[in-house]
């Protein structure tokens, strides 16, 4: 009889015999599934893992030197339903339950189309069983993108809800045109780079790096696997300043507009650093509107013309024939040289007769600027040319823009024949070739007590808002001249605005520096009078004279009317100047004032909330401190005296169109349209009229005009 002691024995070792059949069969399998059946096995793997896939990074920012975001990207989506999916899903009766709150949704985030056009879509798409439906024709932003995701049935992910969307990386300019050619564009298909401007030339660094990743199925559902995350480009910092930017363009596209001109440009550079402020390229387009279209500041050959006669008589002073002092006989304004005639502007009203080299370049004399060139080089040329090269005009900046120009001065180890006229008028600005940085970078030496820097477009690169490289400002030549000639070139240069012909350039508020030029511009192998002669005129200085803070150059294309550097391009200059004088340059009134003294700031009419903020923090007598703290703006009057600012708070009905008389625009603007009315606004400074009478009845979506003068 067996014992329980063997039966248990018994079963044990079947149990133990059974497992290890399994093992032995689950080591044989893994075997064959590894070496016979790995090929079988690898393209099953296949199917359900996708191709490795770029993950693009996202473009790093260009920031002006004053903080602004002035080139970005940003996403930009399109979005489709998938009808299908929600069928299948089961959600299509929760569609059409809840189809009219979507619709009025939609409407709401898109108000260009009805909620009814919007029925009328869906319904459309739901009947043709569509698994791409395009939903909204438009792309539209990422907010937009999230309020629609809000939506019922949309807020479900695409295998139930059957909402999915398209998303693109598109590049923003938040400032629209605003320094667009400086920025620069890039393609369409981020994949391409860029194509211009500071975009192209610091594209390496604003790319980033791509990352890699794959597409796995787990579980039925595929997910998204990264395999290396990419790595976002730095932002870049540039030097211009959005207000100057925006000073600049205004100023030169109203001129060109009063002139009908083809082209203009103005560039605006801090003295000291080389820093461009501002690099405004107009052109005129087929609709007679003005466009950034190409960075002419930079790619544009012309001659100078007249400005080019400040490097010439530096050179002669530089070698010492001539001082200020000296003078030409510059006759009726008529010279012949060398079988040609050399005229001055005022040729027809009998010339300067004997006048000194001061007023040789205040009165821009071609005749005396190309006698005394060609009565000291003319036996030798070549020294004249290497007396300009000696001041590094010409040197190439290497700026890094796709198109950049480097000037053109060929003397006559460049050319195979060197004429007798060639020097006389090369002199005054003619046989030579400059794109306007390089004589605006001629210029700021000057003002530069004789440093010559190279303009610089970018600060730093900066990454996650931490600055990891800064350029230096780059001296191109350490002394363009000795301080003699520095001193009184920069005498001749005020007089310039002062008293010759470039007046116009200057104003009531500061010194300006500089010289204006008019040149005939070359119709190529047709000559100078071919048909309708064209010209450009510029002025190029630096201001204010004693100690020079900016310097700026502009310079017009084709102008109607009569050609004056003076008065077509230095009267653009001097509203540049005017404007950036008053917004970026303070006056040090401590030495202005007795110590005794209080000053009262002129205050105007509006929010006093605001006014008696200010007052407090600069102490001045008031009462500032009776006026309660509100994020809302507090309404009224200020009236001043010798030691005192009384603040007055006013009420105004609802119903009848307030008094803005003596507010800033800003205010006023903003209490009108808070009651409905549109505003026009004409001039600048205080509202010193309104068109609709205060006190009258207030409709709203009436038009009011405000005049503003200072």
């Amino acid at each position: 009889m067996t014992s329980n002691k063997d039966k248990i024995l018994l079963r044990y070792t079947g149990f133990i015999f059974i497992m290890g059949i399994l093992v032995i069969t689950v080591i044989v399998k893994a075997i064959i599934i590894m070496f016979a059946e790995k090929g079988y096995w690898m393209e099953v793997a296949d199917r359900y893992v996708s191709e490795t896939k770029k993950i693009p990074p996202t473009r790093g920012n260009i920031i002006s030197s004053d903080g602004k975001l002035m080139a970005s990207s940003l996403p930009e989506y399109r979005i489709y339903m998938d009808f299908v999916a929600a069928q299948n899903a089961g959600n299509d009766s929760t569609l059409m339950n809840h189809l009219t709150e979507i619709c009025e949704g939609l409407h709401q985030i898109f108000p260009d189309k009805s909620a009814k056009e919007f029925r009328r879509h869906i319904l459309n798409g739901r009947k043709k069983k569509s698994r791409n439906y395009l939903l909204y024709p438009k792309r539209i932003s990422y907010i937009e993108y999230k309020e629609v995701k809000k939506l019922p049935v949309f807020n479900l992910n695409k295998n139930k809800g059957g909402f999915h969307e398209l998303a693109y990386n598109q590049r923003k300019k938040p400032f629209g045109s605003l320094a667009a050619r400086t920025l620069g564009d890039v393609y369409a298909d981020a994949t391409m780079g860029a194509k211009n401007g500071l975009e192209l030339t610091y594209d390496s660094i604003l790319r980033g790096k791509d990352g890699a990743m794959h597409r796995q199925k787990v579980r039925g559902t595929y997910v998204d696997i990264v395999d290396v995350p990419p790595v976002d480009g730095c932002d870049i910092i540039t030097t211009i300043d959005v207000d100057m930017q925006d000073i600049a363009e205004k100023a030169l596209v109203d001129q060109l507009k009063n002139l009908n001109a083809q082209s203009g440009v103005a560039i605006v550079m801090e003295v000291a650093t080389g820093k461009v402020r501002a690099n405004v390229n107009m052109r005129r387009g087929n609709d007679g509107s003005y466009y950034e279209m190409r960075n002419d500041a930079v790619s544009n050959l012309m001659e100078p013309g007249s400005t080019f006669k400040t490097a010439s008589i530096m050179v002669a002073l530089e070698d010492g024939y001539i001082t200020p002092d000296y003078v030409v006989d510059t006759g009726n304004g008529i010279v012949n040289m060398h079988g040609s005639n050399m005229k001055d502007w005022n040729w027809h009203h009998g010339g300067y007769g004997k006048i000194d080299v001061t007023h040789i370049l205040g009165y821009s004399s071609n005749v005396g600027v190309s006698t005394i060139i060609d009565r000291f080089y003319g036996n030798n040329p070549q020294k004249f040319i290497d007396g300009l090269r000696r001041m590094s005009i010409d040197k190439p900046l290497n700026l890094g823009f796709v198109g950049e120009a480097s000037p053109r001065i060929r003397g006559p180890k460049e050319r195979s024949y060197f004429a007798k006229t060639t020097l006389p008028w090369m002199s005054i600005g003619y046989e030579t070739m400059f794109p306007p940085i390089y004589l605006l970078n001629f210029y700021n030496a000057i003002a530069n007590n004789g440093v010559m820097v190279k303009p610089k477009f970018v600060e730093a690169i900066s990454k996650d808002g931490e600055i990891i490289k800064e350029y230096p400002t780059e001296i191109v030549n350490p002394k363009i001249c000795s301080d003699k000639t520095l001193e009184q070139i920069r005498t001749m240069l005020q007089k310039v605005v002062a008293e010759g012909l470039a007046k116009q350039a200057g104003s009531k508020q500061f010194h300006v520096s500089g010289k204006t030029g008019t040149a005939q511009i070359s119709q190529g192998t047709k000559g100078y009078k071919s048909g309708k002669t064209k010209y450009l005129v510029s002025f190029c200085g630096f201001f204010p004279s004693e100690n020079p803070q900016y310097s700026c150059i502009v310079s017009i294309e084709d102008p109607g009317g009569y050609p004056s550097g003076g008065v077509q391009a230095g009267s653009v200059f001097s509203r540049i100047a005017e404007r950036i004088y008053a917004k970026h340059l303070y006056i040090d009134l401590s030495n202005a004032k007795d110590s005794a003294a209080i000053l009262i700031p002129d205050i105007k009419n509006g929010d006093i909330g605001e006014a008696a903020q200010v007052l407090q923090a600069l102490n001045i007598n008031s009462n500032s401190s009776s006026i309660p703290a509100s994020n809302a703006p507090i309404w009224g009057k200020a009236v001043n005296t010798t030691n005192y600012a009384d603040l007055k708070q006013t009420a105004y009905n609802k119903q009848l169109v307030p008094d803005v008389k003596g507010m800033g625009a800003k205010d006023a603007v903003y209490l009108l349209e808070s009651k409905g009315l549109h505003v026009r606004l004409s001039g600048m400074g205080k509202v010193t009229a309104q068109s609709i009478a205060p006190g009258s009845y207030l409709r709203k979506g009436q038009t009011i005009t405000l005049t503003l003068k200072n």
